[in-house]
């Protein structure tokens, strides 16, 4: 079978008019939520052949020698620092990072047999930064946006029998100014682009073919409304295109997997290609909330007829999914299904170490899941464009709140640059917005300079399109709001204040970052940094907080930022630091603060923010304030076993937080020839319900290592993490630990990472990723050997998912 004459349907191989009937078509389609009827992943196939050349979108053009790819793929492979060569000419000075180029990639395909008759599209997720599309040399038109979907139809120029060939060229170039969130310079120079992050490139969201009827359902937004009474109902606009002449009729069906909660039928008028109608008597329905994310699925078919005839032709289906809940930021803060709800979270990059933005629907997810289960926030801000749908379904599933944002930073551009950027927040609306999860539209340009015109026509955008939810924007002044609820970036000195709020409607949007007290914003926050830069990021954090709670004006505060992220300015060695988890999000000390704001009934933590370590960036230990944060009431600390100090909460100083921290005196003279253990206990209610060890005794150090799934689709798209670290005998994380990690794998996987990992570089702590290789099933073991720190092994299975 040539693999240029494949279409891959649910990771099946389909050839030419030899292919499947079309019943077993359906089969293999996916069941997703979206239109229904043939929707045909185009994920794998690729072939991917760098940098475009003349003539490479022709379908005559050789790529025989083109690399084959799968969906997500970053145009380079990098490491997880060092994005830009040492050479390079500075900090905005010029030169081109490795991504930057217009790449190229072609997929064959070949349509099923009774595909004509049909509309066909082929529908994208995301690439950065613009896509100019072609199918069989007939070009399509360009994209213009890195983080917003785009869809091309390919109807009048594909071979319904034969060979077609899709050709998309990636323009990953930072100096396209013509697109957010390019466009600001330093000076004059343009070469000099003004973005705080690395943009990345390639073909990073998934890719799908699509079969339409010639009159479809090409989306449905479904609105709940009354929520909080008992005429609770489901208000529906659906959006169809094609040939709207004939008597057409759409059903609505709420259900709870199987069970039938509502219906409603409406007619469509000629010619019009909207119609809006509601299922109502909804009183039963639970609400969407943060700790109860109740979800139910809504059905939408397309029939001919009227609506008083059941016997029409069904022409198309449509399923999305909806979460019953009422979002309001008020003068008193923000309010949840009427219950105030204090808004606690942290700003997220899509970044990942090695491969960018391309990253797999599990990877994505676990991001959610560690924001909410790990670092316990109720809400995630996605600075500073629209995150992958896995991850909003993710937050939807686990009553993850999320700020969703536009593409844009500080830059504000000409009319057609503006132009674009309407486009991009339509195309998120359109997206997002039947995701519960999303509470707000960011449709102002995070610090952008005041422009009333263009922040008045996006938030009129916005509601026009969806009327249920509050606009905002990221502000770093004192600019007229334009918005419903103003977010304030607010960076300020004394960490334990924060600006008085100067709207009834007020959200912190940033705070800490790489803020250094009374200072500039060079505060980095490495592993390999001094301890006690890193103990005060938890602390600063912790401060920020409690300050937001002091005033119900504060609707809550979003602190800057859950992960470390790749960025040219401001950062070391490519990485910038203000992240309390690593780029591997692996949780530095500065996350202990987060990690221990849980119910105990949820679970018990007791996590220092600090090494027990007596190294020479720490050579008597913790100090004077040493930092544990627990939601424990008490806490006992002991010196190699006898008792050093029984200390409380500091609920003084941090009143406003549900677990304040603790702190000790934790000197320890001649600690390094010493070598004591550390032991803290926790109590509850004078019942002791954890306890802690830590050893400073270097020698008894081990090598942990811990893959995130111990399953895998053998798609050649899935992936997990690993994360390896050098710990304690007791396996409290050990820093300042050198030598190369070296990987060995066996199976039907492959590594995605640095082989030898530089330990010295990450201060003790690493991952790297296993992605499955197509078709392959079976077990897959990794060994993972550090010089002094030993082997360990892994073992992960592979199996193909029906």
């Amino acid at each position: 079978m040539s693999r240029r004459n494949v279409l891959r349907a649910g990771g099946v191989g389909l050839l030419g008019a030899a292919a499947l009937s079309s019943s077993a078509w359906a089969a293999t389609s996916p069941v997703s939520r979206g239109p229904a009827g043939r929707v045909i992943p185009l994920d794998h196939e690729w072939l991917f052949g760098g940098e475009a050349v003349a003539g490479s979108v022709l379908p005559g053009f050789d790529d025989s020698r083109f690399e084959l790819v799968t969906l997500p793929h970053s145009n380079t492979r990098l490491s997880w620092h060092d994005v830009r060569p040492p050479d390079f000419p500075g900090e905005y000075a010029g030169g081109r990072s490795p991504y930057e180029f217009i790449s190229i990639y072609r997929r064959h395909f070949t349509l099923p047999p009774d595909a004509r008759g049909q509309r066909v599209f082929v529908d994208f997720g995301g690439s950065v930064a613009a896509s100019t599309v072609t199918v069989n040399g007939q070009r399509l038109g360009e994209y213009r946006g890195g983080y917003t979907p785009f869809t091309f139809e390919l109807t009048p120029y594909v071979d319904w029998q034969g060979d077609n060939v899709l050709a998309v060229e990636v323009d990953s170039r930072r100096t396209r100014a013509d697109i957010p969130p390019f466009g600001g310079k330093f000076g004059n120079d343009p070469a000099r682009v003004r973005v705080d992050f690395d943009t990345f490139g390639g073909l990073y969201r998934s890719v799908s073919l699509r079969l339409m009827p010639r009159t479809f359902l090409e989306n449905v937004y479904a609105r709940p409304v009354r929520v909080l009474t008992e005429d609770r109902a489901l208000d529906i606009r659906c959006y169809l295109q094609g040939e709207l002449d004939g008597p057409l009729v759409v059903e609505a069906d709420l259900r709870d997997g199987e069970q039938l909660l509502g219906q409603a039928t409406a007619t469509v008028p000629p010619g019009q290609d909207t119609v809006q109608f509601s299922i109502d008597g909804l009183r039963d329905v639970e609400l969407w909330d943060v700790d109860a994310p109740r979800l139910y699925d809504v059905h939408v078919r397309l029939r001919e007829g009227v609506a008083d005839n059941d016997g029409g032709k069904p022409v198309h289906e449509y399923t999305t999914r909806v979460g019953f809940r009422e979002a309001q930021f008020t003068e008193q803060g923000f309010f949840l299904n009427g219950r105030r709800l204090q808004l606690f979270g942290l700003n997220r990059h899509q970044s990942f170490p090695y491969v960018g933005y391309a990253m797999p629907a599990r990877v994505q997810r676990r991001d959610a899941e560690i924001l909410r289960h790990e670092l316990n926030v109720n809400m995630i801000r996605s600075s500073h464009y629209p995150p992958s749908p896995h991850f909003l379904d993710a937050c939807d599933e686990l009553g993850l709140l999320v700020w969703d944002e536009m593409p844009g930073w500080q830059y504000v551009g000409d009319a057609a640059w503006q132009d674009v950027a309407a486009e991009n927040v339509e195309a998120m609306i359109r997206r997002d917005w039947n995701h519960p999860s999303v509470i707000l539209w960011a449709v102002r340009i995070n610090e952008g300079a005041a422009n009333a015109a263009f922040e008045t026509r996006l938030n009129d955008l916005a509601h026009r399109l969806d009327p249920s939810r509050q606009t905002t924007g990221a502000y770093n002044g004192s600019q007229k709001l334009q918005v419903d609820v103003r977010g304030q970036n607010d960076y300020r000195d004394d960490m334990n204040t924060l600006t008085p709020p100067s709207a009834p409607r007020y959200l912190i949007s940033e705070a800490v970052g790489q803020k250094r007290p009374f200072g500039d914003f060079t505060q980095t926050y490495l592993r390999t940094d001094p301890v006690a830069d890193q103990q005060a990021q938890a602390l600063r954090h912790a401060q920020v907080h409690n300050a937001a709670g002091a005033d119900p004006r504060y609707a809550g505060l979003i602190a800057w930022c859950a992960f470390e992220y790749l960025s040219p300015r401001n950062s070391i060695r490519d990485v910038k630091t203000p992240g309390v988890c690593d780029l591997f999000r692996i949780p530095k000390p500065g996350a202990s603060f987060y990690r221990s704001q849980v119910k105990p009934s949820e679970r018990i933590v007791l996590e220092p923010a600090f090494y027990w370590d007596f190294g020479p960036k720490s050579p008597d230990g913790p100090g004077a304030n040493a930092l544990i944060a627990s939601n424990c009431d008490t806490l006992e600390v002991y010196v190699d076993d006898q008792l050093l100090a029984t200390v409380q909460p500091a609920r003084e100083s941090f009143a406003n937080l549900a677990y304040p921290p603790f702190f000790a005196d934790l000197t320890v003279e001649d600690g390094a020839n010493r070598l004591p253990e550390l032991r803290i206990d926790g109590f509850i209610g004078g019942a002791r319900v954890i306890s802690r060890r830590f050893s400073a005794d270097r020698s008894l150090d081990q090598l942990a290592v811990e893959v995130d799934d111990e399953q895998i689709d053998g798609d050649g798209i899935d992936a997990t993490r690993v994360v390896f670290r050098a710990v304690d005998r007791y396996a409290a994380p050990r820093p300042f630990v050198t030598g190369d990690v070296a990987f060995a794998i066996d199976g039907p996987a492959e590594l995605i990472g640095d082989n030898p990992f530089a330990f010295g570089d990450a201060g003790g702590a690493g991952a790297i990723w296993i992605r499955s290789r197509e078709g392959g099933v079976g077990s897959v073991l990794l060994r993972v050997t550090h010089p002094t720190l030993g082997t360990q092994e892994v073992a992960i299975t592979v199996q193909r998912t029906p």
